[in-house]
């Protein structure tokens, strides 16, 4: 016992006391202590038994309502699906527990502004791994810069406009494949894996694998200027200089939409990752949404009254929020709440954001020429307050993304490329099933096949997603209603006929059957009967109206006729 509370002891001094709690039950659980873990925290139990009640960080959505006049089979499904919905949110709630990693902000001493601190400090202060995030590539010969980094965090994607195009284990500082395509490059992004990526090229869009080999030429796909990648619908969305917005489905290799938007040139563009709608930005000032279902836009929004410079999608899932951040030429920042379509608040930037990005933590990190500034707490209704921090660059800045799951900023600009450590960046838990960093080459195989069984289609993304899991009621009601047209009955206006149970062996299930089957659909018949009765008549009216007219219009010379 004493061993047990030596070692709690000096581990829970390192973590918070929700922490104390986890370790407190991993103890008592590992060595079948019960005793143990009353001793130590009598209020044990009651903690874990809060959690049997679905938080509202973990709550999938608004409870399925039952239509009125709904089928006993439908109230079942229903009643199944929303049991094993509260089932696995309870278990969400309970094995949060077992995540003890905490996600730190930088913290500076009294009075003093944490943008003052430089990267190098920071690189100083810290260990010697995290320390060895912070470094520059000095490209300035094809520069300047796009760059991507892949769903897991590990691999770097790096395109020059001059044509220059590399990956990068980044952390590891192993250079995986480098080339010069000797045209134009517009944008780099990677596809559902490391072993592929997309390039926009001069003239066409062009597929490599992880090594620099050419895996396919898209010439459909003709002057894009951005790309956004789809995962969980295996679509690589591009936008061209001519105003055309296409959907390419990766998996099959086919196109799946072409859509005009008429709008000019389209060199603004990103994804709501929480329903997978695109957002483009114009020069009018205009943003708006699209899917592949339609060919026009499902919402168009006035932002600004110059052109959009940049925009990024953000979802919230603790609160199921959903948000939107643009820059303009009225140098004016903006967060939308795309569930209102309406600003939450704006601030006014002195030289304005070419290039913005949100982080996994909601850090928002904004571009004005040589100066990258991070800001804190902005997605909210507070409005935007001084930067959180600040780094000076030597090229103009072309583009930013912040690293999935680690505190790091990738900046591309003239000079080349600049890996930032901004703390508090990146998600500390990531789930294993769909992103592990840490994965090995078969465990990446079997993902992949998974995500091609789990493929979502495009027809379903929308506006809301939430619709899927809805009973249409207006489209049964009218289905009822063609169907009623048709028939010339109702179906289901009368319950089914029961049989009365007769005495003699004569309720036995063969006799039973029988008597349904002679009554069964009786009215029905007779109801189809005379409505075809009806129907038959009416043409014979309408026969005879018609040959009354045709041998009052006739005259004597007809006869004549051939």
């Amino acid at each position: 016992m004493l061993v047990f509370g030596f070692w709690t002891t000096k581990i829970c001094n390192t973590r918070n006391c929700f922490n104390k709690i986890v370790l407190i039950a991993l103890f008592s659980l590992t060595f079948h202590c019960n005793g143990f873990a009353s001793i130590v925290c009598p209020d044990l139990k009651k903690i874990l038994t809060k959690f049997d009640s679905p938080s509202r960080w973990f709550m999938l959505g608004k409870k399925c309502k039952v239509p009125a006049g709904a089928r006993e089979r439908l109230k079942e499904a229903i009643a199944i699906s929303e049991a094993m919905s509260e089932h696995a949110q309870k278990q969400a709630a309970r094995y949060d527990l077992l995540l003890p990693e905490d996600a730190g902000f930088l913290e500076g001493d009294e009075d003093e502004d944490t943008n003052t601190i430089s990267q190098a400090d920071i690189a100083d202060a810290v260990d010697i791994t995290s320390g060895s995030k912070y470094f520059n590539l000095h490209l300035s010969q094809f520069g300047p810069y796009r760059l991507d980094y892949s769903r897991t965090g590990r691999n770097l994607l790096v395109g020059g406009k001059k044509g220059h195009v590399a990956c990068i284990d980044w952390q590891t500082k192993d250079l995986k494949c480098e080339m010069n395509v000797m045209e134009t490059v517009n944008d780099v992004k990677w596809l559902h894996t490391e072993a592929m990526f997309a390039v926009a090229q001069k003239r066409w869009l062009y597929i490599y694998d992880s090594k620099g080999v050419e895996l396919h030429c898209v010439k459909k796909f003709n002057d894009v200027l951005r790309m956004q990648f789809l995962p969980y619908h295996f679509l690589l969305a591009t936008a061209s200089a001519t105003g055309f917005l296409q959907y390419l489905d990766v998996s099959i290799g086919k196109e799946v939409a072409a859509i005009c938007t008429k709008m000019g040139r389209l060199d603004v563009m990103a994804q709501n990752p929480h329903n997978a709608v695109i957002h483009l930005g114009h020069p009018n000032g205009t943003v708006s949404l699209w899917s592949p279902n339609q060919k026009e836009s499902l919402v168009k929004m006035l932002c600004h009254r110059g052109a959009v410079r940049s925009l990024v999608g953000k979802d919230k899932i603790g609160d199921t929020a959903l948000y939107m951040v643009t820059s303009g030429l009225d140098r004016k920042l903006k967060v939308y709440d795309i569930r209102a379509f309406k600003p939450l608040h704006s601030c006014f930037l002195p030289a304005g954001a070419s290039c913005l990005s949100l982080s996994q933590r909601g850090l928002l990190s904004a571009a004005t020429g040589e100066i990258v500034q991070v800001y804190q707490n902005v997605l909210g209704s507070n409005p935007v307050s001084k930067p959180y921090m600040a780094h000076r660059l030597r090229g103009q800045i072309w583009g930013l993304a912040y690293c999935p799951f680690e505190d790091v900023l990738g900046i591309g600009h003239g000079e080349g490329f600049t890996s930032m450590i901004v703390p508090g960046a990146g998600e500390p838990n990531f789930d294993a099933l769909d992103t592990n960093p840490y994965r090995s080459h078969k465990q990446r195989q079997e993902w992949e096949v998974k995500a091609l069984l789990e493929k979502v289609q495009p027809e379903l993304i929308g506006l809301d997603p939430g619709q899927l899991s809805k009973v249409d009621q207006a489209s049964f009601e009218q289905r009822h209603k063609e169907q009623v047209e048709a028939l010339g009955f109702d179906p289901l206006a009368k319950d089914k006929f029961k049989p009365k149970t007769k005495k003699k062996g004569r309720s036995s299930a063969g006799a039973i059957e029988k008597r349904k089957r002679k009554v069964a659909h009786e009215d029905q018949r007779d109801e189809i009967r005379q409505s075809v009765q009806e129907r038959t008549e009416r043409e014979k009216e309408l026969k005879e109206k018609s040959n009354e007219k045709k041998l009052g219009n006739k005259s004597t010379l007809d006869r004549f006729r051939k």
